[in-house]
């Protein structure tokens, strides 16, 4: 099986490397008149309509025979008019950053984030935090059998320091 595969990529190089070599049209690779059956139809004409119409076929060539490429400009966004509505960085809603405001080696910890908002977090055996040290917490649904003072309460599913 593996020395067909190796036929078959040689075979299909050597028919690639032939048609690159393959013979062109008055030195063009790309024929620059439209053929007959590429041309478009159209339909008859009456002796009243006698203006003739321009060429539908490809305009003037580059050097190489090849079209000139279009001279107008990629579409692009414009400046923002106004600043975003919504947060354009979006958060997951069960990861917090913030300080601690109440450490030690737990269960029960007070964080503080950035934006101001309290968390009565807690988790057994998550290691000791001391209070001022900048955290970041993946919480989930709050123990209600545990009470770790004011704050949003949330159960710790992973902590670990930053900076």
């Amino acid at each position: 099986m593996r020395r067909a595969t190796r036929t078959t990529v040689a075979g299909l190089a050597a028919v690639l490397a032939l048609a690159g070599c393959a013979g062109s049209q008055e030195g063009s690779a790309v024929p620059t008149e439209p053929t007959p059956s590429a041309a478009p139809t159209e339909p008859d004409r009456t002796s009243a309509d006698a203006t003739p119409t321009p060429p539908t076929g490809p305009t003037a060539a580059a050097p190489s025979g090849r079209p000139f490429r279009a001279t107008t400009d990629l579409p692009t966004m414009g400046p923002p008019t106004a600043p975003p509505s919504q947060p354009t960085d979006l958060r997951k809603a069960n990861i917090l950053a913030g300080r601690i405001t109440r450490g030690g080696t737990g269960p029960c910890y007070g964080l503080v984030t950035d934006d101001g908002r309290e968390y009565a977090l807690h988790g057994v055996g998550k290691g000791s935090f001391a209070t001022g040290s900048w955290v970041r917490v993946t919480v989930g649904p709050a123990d209600p059998a545990a009470d770790c003072g004011p704050g949003t309460p949330a159960s710790i599913i992973k902590i670990s320091p930053v900076g």
